[in-house]
């Protein structure tokens, strides 16, 4: 794995332009549509249970983001969930706030013993929560855990049988036989509402065009951290990191991706 094996995904995701359909929170649902956009991909944000047979037969992948959370959504995320697992169609499942509350953490647990999930992508917080280990989670934001994150991710993965991504600092990917981190990023990422589901986004148009789900995670978390990283060269604050965000992701070339990846297999 390395930024060639990255910059091959992100031109098949940018000439295959999947369509990413999202079931997610209605804080950052334009941001990770754009995101979407600007990274290739095409979006829908659909969460009617009328239309979720229909609407994810006709997508390349289904993300499900738990940031507000409630029982009808709940409902529609296991019919489309179901659907997809029908048609083979990968489903990404974002924790947001998983240990914050007991209805977040149930919810989680839900969507992973119902469904065929591909991958679990959350911050350290959520991640270290859903396996199992002491973590702080306030609101949705991680506030540390106890434990290695490479050994989390690695157990919670092999245990699971599900591709686990961690977001934090330098970035987890396991699929329980292969690990990668992922050194990209830029602190002001943190500073942004949004950073996180706008990651699951980029995870779910990755994960669109390939089977090799660690391979897809990385690279999808290193395209995200490149674009945040040239952001920020000329962000003066938080709201126009988050513009100049969409703009370094929509102007990224493959050769950006290719010499500026910082991917580590252990």
């Amino acid at each position: 794995m390395n930024g060639q094996e990255a910059a091959r995904l992100f031109d098949e995701v940018r000439a295959k332009r999947p369509l990413v359909h999202h079931i997610t929170n209605y804080v950052t649902v334009n941001d990770c549509a754009n995101m979407a956009i600007c990274a290739g991909a095409a979006p829908v944000m659909a969460d009617a249970m009328e239309e979720m047979a229909d609407m994810v037969s006709i997508a390349g992948v289904l993300v499900l983001n738990i940031g507000t959370l409630n029982d009808r959504l709940v409902g529609s995320m296991i019919a489309a969930g179901r659907r997809a697992n029908e048609l083979d169609i990968p489903v990404i499942v974002d924790p947001v706030g998983a240990g914050a509350t007991k209805y977040r953490t149930e919810t989680v647990k839900r969507l992973l013993e119902e469904l065929d999930v591909a991958v679990l992508k959350g911050n350290a917080g959520e991640i270290a929560t859903m396996a199992g280990s002491d973590a702080k989670v306030v609101g949705v934001d991680s506030h540390g855990i106890s434990g290695d994150p490479v050994e989390i991710c690695q157990q919670y993965s092999e245990s699971l049988g599900v591709t686990v991504a961690m977001t934090a600092p330098v970035d987890v990917v396991s699929d329980g036989r292969r690990t990668y981190l992922i050194e990209n990023g830029h602190e002001m990422m943190e500073r942004v509402s949004g950073t996180g589901c706008m990651a699951s986004t980029v995870v779910g148009a990755f994960n669109a065009v390939s089977t090799d789900r660690a391979s897809a995670c990385a690279s999808a978390l290193a395209v995200l951290g490149i674009a945040g990283e040239k952001a920020a060269v000329e962000a003066r604050g938080p709201m126009s990191f988050r513009t100049k965000l969409f703009d370094s992701m929509f102007n990224l070339s493959a050769q950006d991706v290719a010499l500026g990846s910082r991917i580590k297999e252990l």
